[in-house]
Order: C-alpha cells, then sequence, then structure tokens
C-alpha cells in the first residue's frame, strides 16, 4: 500500500478516536440542551474543571487522571444539581429563561474561567500517565493510546448513559420531562426534581470529560471557549435528545477534522467540519436521528 493510502486510513482511525471524544464532550450538551432545552453555553467552563481537578489529583498525589476524575464525579454531580436550582429558581420558575437564562451561563463560564486563572495562571498544565506517548501498531494502524482510552471509557459511558434513559423510570422520566410535564405529574414524578437529576449528570459527564481533555492536550483556563461551538453543533447535527445520533455526529466531525488536518492543515479543520453541520442540516433540519 503506497504512503498516501496509508496516511489515509490512519487518519480515518485517528478520526474516530478522535470522535469518541467529541462524544464524551459533547454528552453532557446532549442531555442538559437535546433533553431538558436548557442552553448551558457554561459546559465548557465544567469540562475545564473536571481538567484541573484531574491535575491536581495527578500532580499532587499520582492518581491515575481518569480515576481522580471518577473519584469527583460525586461532587461534579451534586454541584450540577445546586446550579440547576438556582437557574430554576431566578428563571425557570418565573418563566424567563430566554436572554436572562443565557447571560446566567455566560455568567458562570466568565466566572469559572478568571477562577481558574487566579488559582492557576494562564501556563498549560499537563499530566502525567502511561499510556500517554506510546502507541499500539494493528497492522497499518497506529493507534495512540491518549486518545485510544479516553475513546473506550467514553463508549462505557454513553452506552451506559443510552441504557439508563432507556430502561429505567427516572430516565424515560428524563427523556419525557421538555416534552409534557403533565403527564409526568400525573405518574408521580416531579419534574423539577426530574430535571435537577439530569442536569447533575450532565455536569458530572462534563467533568468527566475534562480528564480526557487534559490527557489528549495541555490545558490553560481559555481553551475551553475552543469547543462552545464543536459541542453544539454535535448536538444538533445528531438531532436534539439523540445519543445514537450524537455518538454519529461526533464521528463525522471528528473523521473531518481528522482528514481536513492531515491532507490540508488543521487551520482548515473546524470550517470543514462546521460545513458539514450545514449541509445536512440544509438536507436534514431535525439532524442525523432527530426526534
Amino acid at each position: 500500500m503506497d504512503g498516501t493510502a496509508n496516511l489515509l486510513l490512519n487518519a480515518i482511525v485517528s478520526g474516530l478516536l478522535l470522535g469518541g471524544f467529541y462524544a464524551a464532550v459533547s454528552v453532557g450538551i446532549a442531555i442538559a440542551f437535546g433533553l431538558l432545552d436548557i442552553v448551558n453555553i457554561a459546559h465548557p467552563a465544567f469540562i475545564l474543571l473536571g481538567s484541573y481537578v484531574a491535575f491536581i489529583g495527578n500532580s499532587l498525589w499520582g492518581i491515575d487522571p481518569i480515576l481522580a476524575a471518577i473519584i469527583a464525579l460525586p461532587a461534579f454531580y451534586l454541584l450540577g444539581m445546586i446550579v440547576y436550582q438556582v437557574y430554576y429558581v431566578a428563571f425557570e420558575r418565573r418563566d424567563d429563561q430566554s436572554l436572562r437564562g443565557l447571560s446566567f451561563f455566560f455568567g458562570l463560564l466568565f466566572i469559572t474561567e478568571v477562577g481558574l486563572v487566579l488559582g492557576f495562571g494562564v501556563d498549560y498544565r499537563t499530566v502525567q500517565a502511561v499510556y500517554i506517548g506510546p502507541s499500539i501498531k494493528l497492522g497499518l494502524f497506529d493507534l495512540p493510546l491518549r486518545l485510544l482510552v479516553p475513546f473506550l471509557v467514553a463508549l462505557v459511558v454513553v452506552i451506559g448513559l443510552q441504557l439508563f434513559l432507556s430502561r429505567t423510570f427516572i430516565g424515560r422520566a428524563v427523556q419525557a420531562v421538555a416534552q409534557d410535564q403533565q403527564a409526568l405529574r400525573l405518574m408521580a414524578a416531579n419534574p423539577t426534581r426530574i430535571k435537577r437529576i439530569a442536569f447533575g449528570l450532565s455536569i458530572a459527564t462534563a467533568s468527566l470529560a475534562g480528564a480526557f481533555l487534559i490527557i489528549i492536550q495541555p490545558i490553560e483556563p481559555s481553551i475551553g471557549r475552543e469547543y462552545i461551538g464543536r459541542i453544539f453543533a454535535i448536538c444538533v447535527l445528531g438531532g436534539l435528545g439523540s445519543f445514537p445520533g450524537m455518538v454519529i455526529a461526533a464521528m463525522t466531525l471528528g473523521i473531518a477534522e481528522s482528514l481536513t488536518a492531515t491532507f490540508f492543515g488543521p487551520s482548515w479543520a473546524p470550517a470543514v467540519a462546521f460545513g458539514i453541520l450545514l449541509i445536512t442540516l440544509a438536507v436534514r433540519p431535525s439532524g442525523i436521528l432527530g426526534r
């Protein structure tokens, strides 16, 4: 096989692995925006908080960054529930969720970023783990472990959440809460409590994605801005509320960015990714697997 074909195959494989990371980053927005209709533009800030928690656990105590994020999951779940409760009392209960609600999350994004700058400075931070650096060679493919490990963990998380949403009462209530709250009340379910649980899950998954982020690349407090557009694009492209669609969209954008970066340069990658979004929505406005 010639060099170009080999380069193409490896770019596709790298794109699939990158897509797994994008799915992990976007799954929280798929819950908050896709299922709850909450435009949480502060989502990248919680991802960065997860990255710095992984950094602290790794640098101070030598804990694996993914394990550090898993240990911190209950704290982030509780944080998500508190943030939703504030949002509910201040905006949703008053039916004032549009511009002021958006400003609330923008304020959270700004405050978190400033707090991280004050606490950690603007220097890039990294973590150490046995799988950061080495690659596995399978035939023609080189699989970087720093991408493969987050991909596998992200796959488990997405499958677990899909099973939770489709097989449990609370999961089905989460899927229904934005569509028919009266029906939920008739089933003795409190819509506010269901949304609080779901938003807690959204923030918890964001913190875990933060551990993946610092494994894949060095981080600094403002780097989350790079992902605001991508995560909402993936959620919309896959179809609001569709986890399988979100995964397909994440893989599509990952492959598109990898191929573009390989053959045309990394500066073109975001443009191609969003071009795919625009074309898909022009053909299918509801997204790939829209509800």
